[in-house]
């Protein structure tokens, strides 16, 4: 964070999801989860559903503070892996000499592996749960209630090894997340220049992004997990000349402090 990323925000991965009985869902733990947990009145329960294990979406979770409040039950949902829990595997985070406070000590968490494909139910969302292109195991989720739908898939490489993309919608990563989400949040971290020297780091270009927002049929696309050297000027520019390519749906910068209202409510 800084002077140049006032408006687009210097922090990582988090965002949150308040339904209208007040239930939250908190997507990614990255730093700027410290502010909601500052931002949400004292819950009974919040859900945080983890997209993946890299630093940038989990560094924040020693600083959310229900999690340090034993009257509010706090469950943390992430990838399954095939040689270590969950709890283990953020356990490596969450104590000494990395963090002072270990993950056992905090009483009223309850961690969840996600299998993959997965659909379940929390509260009056449903969520459904797969694998995308990422380096390690990682999830996108779509969530659906309050009339609406909101897909979340910010760390996404899906023109992968693709010439010509996009492909058959079948062989397109995230591709049954995203259909006909009223919002997705998805990945726009490159320009194409840097894509063609970060292939395979996991991430999209804005070019790619408006294709696979016109193939999923997405109503409003956000754009998400922007490039740490891109200042807000840059953004900015980079906005504008994908808007420029009218593309057949809304697309909206992800900037800091954004709301945006999602189904019929």
């Amino acid at each position: 964070a800084g002077p140049e990323t006032v408006k687009y925000g210097g922090d990582t991965s988090a965002s949150l999801v308040t339904m209208d009985n007040g239930q939250h869902l908190v997507l990614d733990a990255g730093s700027g989860v410290r502010r909601i947990g500052v931002h949400i009145e004292r819950p009974s329960r919040v859900d945080v559903l983890l997209t993946h294990l890299h630093m940038d979406h989990i560094q924040g979770l020693g600083f959310f503070r229900p999690v340090f409040d034993p009257d509010v039950e706090v469950h943390i949902w992430g990838p399954v892996s095939t040689s270590y829990s969950l709890r283990e595997r953020l356990g490596r985070y969450l104590s000494p000499p990395l963090f002072p406070v270990r993950i056992r000590e905090l009483q009223a968490v309850e961690l969840h592996d996600v299998n993959t494909p997965s659909s379940f139910t929390i509260g009056d969302v449903e969520v459904r749960a797969d694998l995308i292109t990422h380096p390690g195991p990682t999830l996108g989720y779509r969530l659906e209630g309050d009339g609406g739908t909101l897909t979340y898939i910010p760390d996404h490489e899906p023109a992968l090894g693709e010439e010509n993309f996009p492909p058959d919608p079948s062989w397109t990563s995230g591709y049954s997340l995203a259909r006909g989400a009223d919002v997705l949040i998805h990945d726009a971290q490159y320009d194409d220049d840097e894509y063609e020297e970060r292939q395979g780091w996991g991430h999209t270009s804005y070019n790619q992004l408006l294709a696979y927002g016109a193939l999923t049929g997405a109503r409003t696309v956000v754009t998400f997990h922007h490039d740490p050297a891109h200042s807000d000027e840059r953004l900015d520019e980079l906005l504008a000349e994908a808007r420029a390519t009218e593309p057949p749906f809304d697309l909206v910068g992800g900037t800091e402090g954004l709301e945006i209202e999602v189904g019929s409510g």
